[in-house]
């Protein structure tokens, strides 16, 4: 017999078939019943995880290209280019002793401006919430606070990758300035790398790092040391040795066979879900560039602050504002970027 007490008075608990219990009351509970009963004892017992698990995320921007910071609250940012060239029928500047067509260095300047996009967010902290909170140890503005870093850096991202094609801004896999082939048919008549050979997926890597290096007049500053592929493209890359008696990946093989590093160029090849399907017809696309801060970049004037902070009484809350300022990818040099879609 069990001798359950409550701060009133004595009852007493019988067992009846079917896993119910009778008190002296007459009054029968089951299983489900005991059990929401004590609940205060699974409360008790719990091994309580005080970590804050947050949203699974991706953001690779700071990988993959070179963020020029500072310059304050504007409204475009430009570059400066300039072009020489020479005058007269004598191009190579070779004279002799009586020679009168002597060339003269001539230079153009341009220059091109590209825009600047604000970003912003509102933290809003309710007073009570904050005060329920604090009391298991918890900031609610400093989970708000991480929320609104992660959406900045999911906006740079964004702006990155693919930019905002409605308002005539590309980033790096969907510029239509950038010249684009499509994937040549291995020996098998398929175009994807799933279909071809080691040595096939490797004249698609080189094919576009010589046209960068041929369109940059074979400046080795213009040779592509940076691709992008797709994840699932990476993953076979990683996941096949390049032949049954190799002992090593394709990914391998293809970094230390490639142009680029037969010239001293380190090439480096990463997975990016941006590439996929970004091709024409939503073909799976590969990105080869120049990953340097004088060959492609982006601005950014104002990282992210903290701008201003006020009580708003009516709610019981304390609103934060946080602002920045987020450029667009330039493309210093086209000659210095390649597409191929396919793989």
């Amino acid at each position: 017999m069990n001798l359950a007490t409550n701060q009133s008075q004595r009852v007493f608990t019988l067992p009846v078939p079917g896993g119910s219990m009778m008190n002296s009351r007459g009054i029968t509970t089951n299983d489900a019943a005991i059990g929401s009963g004590m609940t205060f004892l699974i409360g008790e017992l719990e091994k309580r995880d005080p970590r804050l698990l947050e949203p699974l995320q991706s953001v690779t921007w700071t990988r993959d290209i070179v963020a020029k910071t500072g310059g304050g609250w504007v409204d475009f940012t430009s570059n400066t280019f300039v072009d020489y060239a020479t005058t007269g029928g004598n191009e190579s500047g070779i004279i002799g002793g009586e020679t009168n067509d002597i060339p003269i260095m001539q230079a153009d300047v341009s220059k091109d401006v590209y825009k600047v996009f604000s970003f912003a967010n509102i933290l809003k902290v309710p007073f009570v919430d904050q005060a329920k909170l604090q009391n298991i140890g918890r900031s609610l503005d400093d989970i708000l606070d991480k929320g609104i870093r992660l959406n900045y850096n999911k906006s740079i991202d964004n702006l990155v990758y693919t930019g905002l094609p409605s308002m005539g801004v590309y980033g790096l896999v969907n510029n239509p300035n950038v010249v684009t082939s499509a994937a040549p048919n291995g020996a098998s008549g398929k175009a994807d790398w799933s279909s071809k050979t080691p040595d096939e997926i490797l004249d698609d890597i080189n094919t576009l790092i010589v046209e960068t290096w041929t369109a940059s007049e074979y400046d080795l500053t213009g040779m592509a040391n940076h691709i992008l592929v797709p994840p699932q493209q990476y993953a076979y890359l990683v996941g096949r040795k390049v032949s049954e008696a190799g002992n090593i990946s394709i990914l391998k093989y293809l970094e230390e066979n490639n142009i680029a590093r037969n010239q001293g160029v380190e090439l480096v090849i990463v997975p990016s879900r941006w590439c996929t399907a970004a091709g024409t017809g939503s073909k799976d696309r590969m990105v080869a560039y120049v990953n340097e801060e004088d060959r492609i970049n982006f601005d950014l004037p104002v990282p992210l602050i903290r701008v201003m902070t006020q009580p708003q009484v009516t709610e019981m809350a304390y609103l934060t504002a946080y602002a920045a300022q987020l450029g667009q990818v330039k493309v210093l040099y086209n000659s210095c970027i390649r597409y191929m879609d396919g793989i």
